[in-house]
């Protein structure tokens, strides 16, 4: 498979490793993209899931999946939404919603998401990663990309208890351990930090 080949010869060359802390029988859950502080995160990380066998899937306006870009964005792991009505009037659903209902049409999901939603700094995030894990029933995986150590991986799964507080405190603990590419650019979530 050549994406596993490029993948395997990127972290060779770069010296970075990878470490999989994710179970094998894991088929759905929400993985954490973090930090992210710069455009680099996004190759190391996509190689590294090629080479633990992740297939993460992002989401991305439906508009975006016709052709020319769609076979493209497709084969990259995208996935459509559509935030449009289903009735004439009718209210749309949240992107939350819509994103914890791909959870009853794939069996197989892991969804990618940068909950910081920014390479700038941001001392709040995004919780609706945490909503749509607890509306899909689906647990949390802490995906991370460790500059110090040269390290990818998935650390572990969070099972979201229903009390953001609680969990959302465990999460930080975990990201406050892990260097990023821009330092100055990264915080976890300061309501959250313990």
């Amino acid at each position: 498979m050549l994406a596993k080949l490029l993948a395997q010869t990127f972290f060779t060359v770069s010296g970075w490793t990878f470490k999989n802390n994710m179970p094998a029988d894991i088929k759905q859950c929400v993985m954490i993209a973090a930090p992210h502080t710069s455009n680099w995160d996004a190759p190391y990380t996509r190689f590294a899931f090629v080479l633990m066998g992740i297939p993460v899937k992002i989401t991305i306006k439906d508009s975006w999946m016709r052709f020319p870009y769609g076979p493209m964005i497709r084969y990259l792991g995208g996935i459509g939404i559509n935030r449009r009505p289903k009735k004439e009037g009718e209210e749309r659903e949240s992107m939350v919603q819509l994103m914890a209902n791909l959870f009853k049409d794939n069996e197989n999901l892991v969804m990618l998401i940068t909950p910081e939603g920014t390479r700038s700094l941001r001392t709040q995030w995004k919780t609706g990663f945490y909503h749509i894990a607890v509306l899909a029933n689906v647990p949390i995986a802490l995906g991370y990309c460790d500059y110090a150590k040269k390290e990818v991986g998935v650390a572990k799964l969070v099972y979201p208890s229903g009390d953001i507080k609680k969990d959302m405190k465990e999460i930080m603990a975990f990201y406050k351990g892990i260097t990023p590419h821009t330092p100055n650019n990264f915080s976890v979530d300061v309501d959250y930090d313990a």
